[in-house]
């Protein structure tokens, strides 16, 4: 149950604004959350996100179903998503903020995508990762749009799959990190599709370097559903390990990092999330 005043009469809701897949204020993706959100008007929930224009925000809700202890609207400046990953941890830390939960528990959140579990892990979340909706070969005539926006050859990619868990990704997987970091995409030829790239770091702190691409024509921080199909499709191909972390946002000059966790059945994307601003917004003048 929710034990603040989120929102009132004359159309004042509480707002946070987080820094998700980060410890460090600043360094991962940005998430705009409106809490207690059911009487927000749905025409402005659009005009609210593109306002705010990050990759996303989000609208909390009461529940529909029972087993749920919250509801999640994702909006992009443009349009509403089922789901996405670092909405869906940063959508997590805020209802906590604003709930009394003692219990040791999973969390349920109810999204367009239906139910997602999340769990406290320490000073992290981590969501289970959702079934993709659309896997297998990237087909031959999509691959060669990629490879011209991405300046990319036959040789330079190990592998291409889709890992569609509902936003729509595919992903290409180089050999090296430097490759990853090299590249530099033309998005009027990608325009439309939802590229990630995955690269194997032979040494240092993380296992992978990933970058996202949008279908909108800019590149994503830090991707918490890019980084849940890209774990289902490596771990279960026996490329990555049960357990590994991932860093995005690299050329950004972000630090995103990302930990991918098998727990029998289920794959586990988890991170850090710190709020930076706290405050309301007012429909009164909107």
């Amino acid at each position: 149950m929710l034990n603040k005043n989120l929102s009132d009469s004359s159309g004042t809701f509480y707002f946070r604004q987080v820094d998700v897949f980060s410890s460090r204020p600043l360094r991962g993706n940005p998430l705009a959350v409106v809490l207690g959100a059911d009487c927000f008007p749905e025409q402005k929930m659009l005009a609210f996100a593109n306002w705010m224009n990050l990759s996303e925000t989000t609208f909390l809700l009461r529940p529909v179903n029972p087993q749920a202890d919250y509801r999640v609207r994702i909006f992009t400046p443009f349009s509403e998503l089922p789901f996405a990953g670092h909405p869906t941890l940063g959508s997590c830390h805020a209802w906590l903020a604003s709930t009394d939960l003692s219990e040791e528990r999973d969390i349920i959140q109810e999204c367009g995508a239906g139910l997602v579990r999340i769990r406290r892990d320490g000073d992290r979340l981590a969501f289970a990762g959702p079934p993709l909706i659309r896997t297998g070969i990237v087909e031959g005539d999509v691959l060669v749009r990629i490879k011209r926006g991405l300046g990319l050859s036959d040789a330079d990619i190990v592998a291409a799959h889709w890992v569609d868990n509902g936003p729509g990704w595919l992903a290409i997987l180089l050999k090296d990190r430097e490759a990853a970091l090299a590249l530099k995409p033309d998005f009027a030829v990608i325009a439309g599709i939802r590229v990630g790239i995955v690269a194997p770091v032979e040494s240092g702190e993380t296992d992978f370097e990933v970058r996202a691409f949008s279908a909108a024509g800019f590149e994503d921080p830090v991707t918490g559903s890019l980084n849940a199909g890209i774990a289902q499709w490596l771990i279960t191909s026996g490329i990555a390990p049960p357990s590994y972390t991932a860093r995005q946002g690299t050329v950004l000059g972000r630090e995103g990092t990302v930990y991918v966790n098998r727990d029998g059945h289920d794959i586990w994307i988890g991170g850090n999330v710190v709020t930076c601003i706290e405050g309301q917004v007012s429909l009164e003048r909107l």
